[in-house]
């Protein structure tokens, strides 16, 4: 598999880049890793199974080169483009080089989904951002494309994978998760590509379920 990350310096990405580097049971996986400044990965370059390329989600030439001959794009980061180029520009891209598979980034909050006191303190805190993530959210759900919308919980760097998936109608469990979590998930995409396919899930830690804010 050929498999393309945009934003391929974020902590999640990496843990992803790691994992697929280090790890037999994705051993079929080649590298694309696509950022603004590729020498911050130039510890990888000399990996035979990773290409290092310039590529800015906002330009949308270096998004469609970047995506020549992948089978699966994985965007790192979160659209808070009020024109949504970034979604724009990936799912265009896709399009034109064949590329089945999207797993993108988002918030958590997109459908009112988040109970209680901490919902509201979410909703708070994002709400600025949650027009431009609903509407690249929309974008996917009509691209035609195979896609996996993640919502990511607030994050923290704890060591554990444990998470609990809920999907686009489903109330929100938990209020926090591991990057590491996050990172797994995506891996179970690469590794099955039928997995939360066309689909927006949230992911995070179930035994914060019930908690005002998030926690570290």
């Amino acid at each position: 598999m050929n498999f393309l990350i945009l934003a391929a310096n974020g902590q999640i990405a990496r843990i992803v880049e790691s994992r697929i580097l280090t790890e037999d049971t994705i051993a079929n996986v080649n590298l694309t890793l696509g950022l603004r400044n590729p020498s911050r990965l130039d510890e990888l370059k000399d990996n035979p199974r990773v290409k290092l390329i310039s590529a800015d989600l906002n330009n949308p030439a270096d998004i469609k080169e970047a995506t020549i001959g992948q089978d699966m794009v994985f965007v790192a980061t979160v659209d808070h483009d009020p024109s949504n180029r970034p979604t724009k520009n990936f799912i265009a891209a896709a399009k034109a080089a064949g590329t089945k598979r999207i797993i993108s980034t988002s918030l958590l909050g997109l459908y009112d989904e988040v109970p209680g006191e901490f919902g509201r303190w979410n909703h708070q805190m994002v709400d600025s951002g949650l027009p431009t993530a609903i509407a690249a959210d929309d974008l996917l759900v009509k691209s035609g494309i195979t896609y996996t919308t993640l919502r990511l919980p607030w994050l923290n760097n704890r060591p554990e994978i444990k998470y609990a998936i809920t999907h686009r109608h489903d109330q929100y469990n938990g209020v926090s998760g591991s990057r590491r979590s996050i990172a797994d998930a995506v891996l179970k995409i690469v590794a099955d590509p039928s997995f939360a396919a066309n689909d927006s899930i949230g992911i995070a830690d179930p035994s914060t379920q019930g908690l005002d804010r998030p926690v570290n």
